[in-house]
């Protein structure tokens, strides 16, 4: 069987931002509706053909948002046809009344579309702890229906924006025998950015027919691989969302099985998607200035290899000395040794930074030169190696870099 994936002129098999390809089934339109900003698009429809399964993973954050209450309990309930998303406003501590104003949202746009209120699943981001006013929202949904569009994508990237400074969006296309797949996707997220699942709002579709289950498995493995594997702050979202769309419309036989002759080239198509619209998100990160790739290796289990990852990412001593291009590794150290993962011997550690050895089994690397190592740090993109021991265990997480800009950011969030 002949397999081949599109490229971009980089030849990385994902289409630039921007350019994002049309996914068979899926229409969009966003406009303003001023909840928040006075200036741009904050409020964004996607309609998915009535052939299309979804499935989505949703914040494990105990303190959840009221929108994702109501599109968990709706998507128990009716098959999906329109995801409704504001920003600006996240609609999270808001008690009874913030789930009341998600259900008439929801309410809102079925009246106009002409479907049950539990077809509808409703998403929000922005400022927590206050309530959403709707009525601009619902007036301008009419206009949004009559101007649904299968190539809006760039501008529903843009109109789910709050303190991202670029618009998310990626495409792939690939070609498997006879058939062609398409999986485009888009996705917000810039601070509080901390997966547990995915620390952002995420919307990727597929003209691919799959069957509920394999679409399930394939979100999950997907988020895991992508969008649970980066952090920026460490704090996890009330609102965080990530939605994989199934249209079915290509053309194709339905896959059935992870046995099926495609599911493979779709499964890379799509993981390859998120995890540039995960990557995307990092280097937008709040005030960030260095992209940073962490790699533990040698772990027992994967789980030790990402408490180790993860210890080091979100370290504020190690993000600040990212920052400063500062190769201070005893932080780097210090940040694996508190990570609770048992067996852990510090005989067995071993630091790169940008492939240059800084420390063997726990020690200075003999004849150690930190001019070159601050010269790695400088760099906009820096790569951390870590050993921990001999065992096959491995995993990455992608950081950022903590500056003086991230807390004017937030100092200043809601002013």
């Amino acid at each position: 069987m002949e397999n081949s994936i599109e490229s971009d002129p980089n030849g990385n098999g994902v289409a630039a931002q921007g350019q994002p390809l049309v996914v068979a089934g899926i229409r969009l339109a966003s406009g303003a509706s001023g909840v928040r900003y006075s200036d741009r698009d904050d409020l964004t429809i996607i309609e998915i053909a009535e052939s299309s399964h979804i499935h989505c993973l949703f914040t494990r954050n105990k303190f959840c948002a009221a929108p994702v209450t109501i599109a968990q309990r709706h998507l128990a309930t009716a098959n999906t046809r329109f995801l409704i998303i504001n920003a600006g406003n996240a609609n999270a501590g808001t008690g009874v009344e913030g789930e009341r104003t998600a259900v008439r949202t929801c309410e809102a746009l079925a009246n106009y579309a002409g479907c049950s209120p539990p077809e509808v699943l409703p998403f929000s981001t922005g400022v927590i702890g206050e309530q959403l006013e709707t009525s601009s929202i619902e007036g301008l949904i009419p206009d949004l229906l009559s101007s649904l569009s299968p190539e809006a994508w760039p501008a529903a990237a843009a109109a789910i924006m709050t303190t991202d400074t670029v618009p998310k969006v990626r495409s792939q296309r690939v070609r498997c025998g006879d058939a062609m797949y398409t999986v485009t996707g888009i996705a917000k997220g810039s601070g509080m950015i901390k997966p547990d699942m995915a620390t952002m709002l995420a919307y990727v579709a597929t003209d691919a027919a799959l069957t509920p289950a394999l679409l399930q498995g394939l979100t999950i493995d997907a988020a895991n691989q992508s969008f649970n594997r980066i952090t920026v702050d460490g704090d996890t979202s009330t609102n965080d969302s990530f939605a994989l769309i199934a249209t079915g419309q290509a053309g194709s036989d339905l896959i059935e099985s992870v046995d099926h002759d495609h599911y493979d080239e779709l499964v890379n198509a799509v993981s390859s998607v998120c995890r540039c619209l995960a990557q995307d998100i990092v280097r937008d990160g709040e005030g960030a200035t260095k992209f940073v790739t962490v790699h533990v290796r040698g772990g027992q289990a994967e789980a030790d290899c990402l408490r180790i990852a993860y210890a080091v990412a979100e370290s504020p001593l190690v993000k600040t000395a990212l920052f400063a291009g500062d190769p201070n590794w005893g932080r780097i150290l210090a940040a694996i040794g508190r990570a609770e993962v048992d067996e852990l011997s510090i005989d067995h550690i071993s630091i790169a930074i940008g492939g240059y050895g800084i420390v063997s089994e726990g020690e200075p690397v003999p004849g150690y030169d930190e001019s070159k190592a601050a010269t790695l740090m400088k760099q906009d993109e820096v790569e951390i190696d870590i050993e921990i021991g001999s065992r096959s265990a491995y995993t990455t997480v992608w950081t950022c870099d903590l500056s003086y800009e991230y807390v004017k950011i937030n100092a200043e969030y809601r002013s």
